[in-house]
């Protein structure tokens, strides 16, 4: 049994859970502008202790960099430390899902989690699996689930299987009719995944491995099943005005994410994954009725949001760019790019920072930092 936690740090997971489902020196003067507003994000007396931001041009990468990774050294951040990617993970998982889709005899994006997973969500039989990575299924969100509130309170590091995610709302109504509107539910993904495993015969492990971390050379990426992080990593904190910042990167087990935010990966990975990942699922898009329709991620991307099958459309002054965001205790992530996945960015804070948590002034400046990235990444 792990630590039970201050009553500090169990003050802030509950307010963090909702978000549960959930990387040396100046980049140079070529980029000023940016440069200045990482440094500025950092430099603020409630911002995080650092940020670090790999940006692929489509010629070359560049790694920007502010702050520290780890307080308890002042180590820079580098583009090979291991993050919590939170909700990002969640477009490994419509990336696995369209890959079974286009073969045949595999997985249709109309099978329903009534021919798939039956008895595991009864009220949602009829749901269909673009329904859920659309987030359009009317699935309550086991996270804000009373009973998940109160398990994860009680012993944070422990392993929940997906089944006892899926066990929090099981006799729980949908909340609205399949496809009729957008609802972030991380119970979405959680359903998905079994699907996809169902279809392939295979753990979602397993999957990840075949599909995404092996083809795309990402050996530093993983999904585990306990608390501790891969070295080197760079350590996530809360911050919190007037009190030193709390390391909480080995505080919460990501198993209670799984695939809608378990995932460890690095930026160097991540930028590995991104050409493959956007070109995929606009391909697996082009099929629906409605690819895209309004809908914020959470944390929102820069500019104005579109919510897509796995993906979000974040549309800028520098033009359009497909990603995911990711909201962690310790992490907020931005992950894009252009539409054939040419040109990406790949932005980690180490600080929870998000709307209707932490500094709102900084998780402004954090957002308007994003589309900067996006207009160095598309220019």
């Amino acid at each position: 049994m792990a630590q039970r936690p201050s009553r500090r740090i169990v003050a802030v997971l509950s307010i963090s859970i909702v978000a549960f489902g959930l990387i040396g020196g100046s980049a140079g003067a070529a980029t000023p502008k940016l440069q200045r507003m990482l440094d500025g994000i950092v430099a603020s007396a409630e911002g995080p202790p650092g940020i670090s931001v790999l940006i692929d041009s489509g010629k070359r990468k560049r790694f920007f960099r502010a702050g520290v990774a780890d307080l308890s050294n002042r180590r820079r951040p580098q583009p090979d430390e291991h993050v919590r990617i939170a909700s990002v993970a969640k477009g490994f998982n419509a990336f696995i899902a369209a890959t079974l889709a286009a073969r045949p005899k595999s997985l249709s994006l109309r099978e329903t989690l009534g021919a798939s997973i039956p008895g595991v969500l009864p009220s949602a039989e009829r749901v269909t699996l673009t329904q859920l990575l659309q987030h359009t299924s009317g699935l309550p969100d086991y996270i804000r689930a009373p009973a998940f509130v109160e398990t994860f309170l009680a012993d944070p590091a422990a392993y929940l299987s997906p089944t006892q995610l899926t066990d929090f709302v099981r006799d729980e109504p949908l909340e609205f009719r399949p496809g009729s509107r957008y609802h972030y539910s991380d119970t979405d993904n959680i359903a998905a995944a079994l699907m996809e495993e169902v279809a392939a015969g295979r753990t979602y492990t397993s999957l990840l491995r075949s599909e995404v971390f092996r083809p795309f050379g990402m050996r530093s990426s993983s999904l585990p099943e306990t608390i501790k992080m891969p070295r080197p990593f760079m350590h996530g904190y809360e911050i919190e005005q007037g009190k030193k910042p709390a390391d909480v990167s080995e505080l919460i087990n990501p198993a209670g994410a799984w695939a809608s935010g378990g995932i460890v990966s690095t930026p160097a990975d991540l930028s590995r994954f991104v050409p493959a990942y956007v070109p995929t699922i606009l391909r697996a898009s082009r099929s629906l009725a409605k690819a895209f329709r309004p809908g914020k991620s959470s944390p929102p991307g820069p500019g104005k949001n579109f919510a897509g099958l796995g993906i979000f459309r974040y549309r800028t002054r520098c033009g359009d760019i497909y990603g995911h965001t990711g909201s962690f205790p310790g992490y907020r992530l931005f992950v894009a790019g252009s539409a054939k996945g040419g040109r990406s960015v790949v932005f980690v804070v180490n600080s929870q920072i998000v709307p209707g948590q932490g500094s709102q002034r900084v998780a402004a400046a954090i957002r308007r930092a994003q589309a900067r990235a996006v207009c160095r990444a598309l220019r």
